[in-house]
């Protein structure tokens, strides 16, 4: 047996049969992403209320996400490979909940800052968790699939984020106030929500941990031979990591840039293209985990080599053009090209839960997601945008910024496709065997 042939899945579940607790999972972590960005809908009443400046809302809203991608991903998905995920999955709700009221509660800058660190910790922690519990809930030619669940539960989860706060802030405004200091109507939406996640939390001591499959060292073995594991993987893993990265170093740039390039091109207003704006990340991601779960699902049943990353392939050849967005002459034009390259984020994304679900032991899953996702978080939010502004810098100013991001989204996107064609190359044979 090679190094990356795994043993025989055994029993695992039939998909069909699984699929409810796959859907109650990802609802789960959906809830916790609501959670966690709801607060950005309703930060110009915690401005006021606190008299915060905007570098204080900055460190709220930006450097309290950005630690626990960069710190928390590793330890969190070492974790994932050796505990009861169902109780993990239970821990992080309790935590986002315990960040909800801290919110609520919140009278200064620090706690409310630490707060929203605890809400950006239980949000990463539980995709990874979900991920874990996803690859177990399916048999390894419906992983495709199983990441769509997943990844739809992420963007529902998300995208309702605004709605849902600007439903309780108008609830709670109209009125219907929680006693005390919480009848402020965006402290009194926190504690609604955090009330959810304790009944949530009540439905998730029913759920039953799913048996671990794929399992070559146990989830007992020392984390030596965890890292031994994954690095005689590198030959693969390497530019996979490298593809993904690259895939998310575009997207983070794009729906960074984007509504000040709107403004400054064409002139609107953002009541003019907030609407289209999260219509064209919703259609996106939608159709692309759908789409990108299908195709990884039929790249693997193919069994040829790399099939399961053949629609990550695909999609970041098709991102290359699609990055030009910036220079195009018109915001319609300019909407759809941002959408495909969305699009093809999406697909490339699933395509990695995929074979991190299918391709590697279970004991080094969470580990493998949990590194993917604190790099892709560090380089993505944390050095693309500045990255856009230093060559919009070397163009002539800020007025170059449209083909500074034009330049580097194609670059990257090109340099994304090249890994991902030598990922896929050096796959081995016995991921589409299994």
């Amino acid at each position: 047996m090679t190094a990356d042939a795994l043993p025989a899945p055994g029993a695992t579940p039939v998909f069909r049969r699984a699929i409810g607790q796959q859907l109650l999972v990802a609802a789960t972590m959906g809830v916790s992403l609501t959670a966690l960005y709801m607060f950005n809908g309703l930060v110009e009443s915690v401005r006021v209320d606190l008299n915060l400046t905007d570098f204080d809302l900055s460190l709220v809203q930006g450097v309290a996400v950005a630690i626990p991608l960069a710190l928390c991903g590793i330890p969190v998905g070492l974790l994932v490979d050796r505990a009861n995920r169902m109780r993990v999955l239970i821990a992080m709700t309790l935590l986002w909940v315990v960040a909800a009221v801290a919110t609520a509660w919140a009278p200064n800058l620090p706690l409310l800052f630490w707060a929203r660190v605890a809400a950006a910790t239980a949000g990463s922690a539980m995709l990874t968790t979900a991920v874990s519990l996803a690859s177990d809930l399916s048999p390894p030619e419906h992983r495709g699939q199983a990441m769509q669940v997943i990844n739809l539960g992420k963007l529902l989860g998300s995208t309702a984020a605004l709605p849902v706060g600007a439903l309780l802030l108008g609830l709670f405004a109209a009125g219907h106030l929680l006693p005390g200091d919480l009848g402020t109507p965006w402290r009194a939406a926190h504690i609604a929500l955090a009330a959810f996640g304790v009944a949530l939390s009540v439905i998730l001591l029913f759920l039953r941990e799913p048996a671990r499959h794929e399992v070559k060292a146990g989830p007992g073995a020392p984390l030596k031979t965890v890292l031994m594991e994954l690095w005689v993987r590198r030959a693969w893993l390497g530019p996979l990591m490298v593809g993904q990265v690259g895939i998310l170093m575009a997207d983070a740039a794009a729906t960074i840039w984007a509504t000040p390039l709107l403004s400054r091109l064409f002139g609107l207003n953002p009541m003019q293209f907030a609407i289209w704006l999260a219509a064209a990340g919703l259609l996106a991601g939608v159709v692309g985990s759908i789409l990108g779960g299908w195709a990884a699902d039929a790249g693997l049943r193919s069994g040829r080599r790399g099939g399961i990353m053949l629609g990550a392939v695909i999609a970041s050849a098709v991102a290359i053009p699609a990055g030009l967005f910036p220079l195009l002459p018109g915001p319609a034009s300019f909407l759809a090209a941002l959408t495909v390259l969305l699009f093809c984020g999406t697909v490339a994304s699933i395509a990695l839960m995929a074979v991190i679900g299918a391709g590697l032991p279970n004991e080094t899953r969470g580990l493998a997601f949990g590194s993917f996702l604190a790099v892709g978080g560090l380089i993505g939010f944390g050095v693309t945008p500045s990255l856009v502004v230093i060559v919009s810098g070397w163009m002539g100013g800020p007025h170059q910024l449209a083909p500074a991001l034009a330049l580097v989204g194609t670059v990257i996107s090109a340099l994304a496709f090249g890994a991902f064609v030598l990922a896929m190359r050096r796959t081995p044979m016995e991921i589409g065997e299994a």
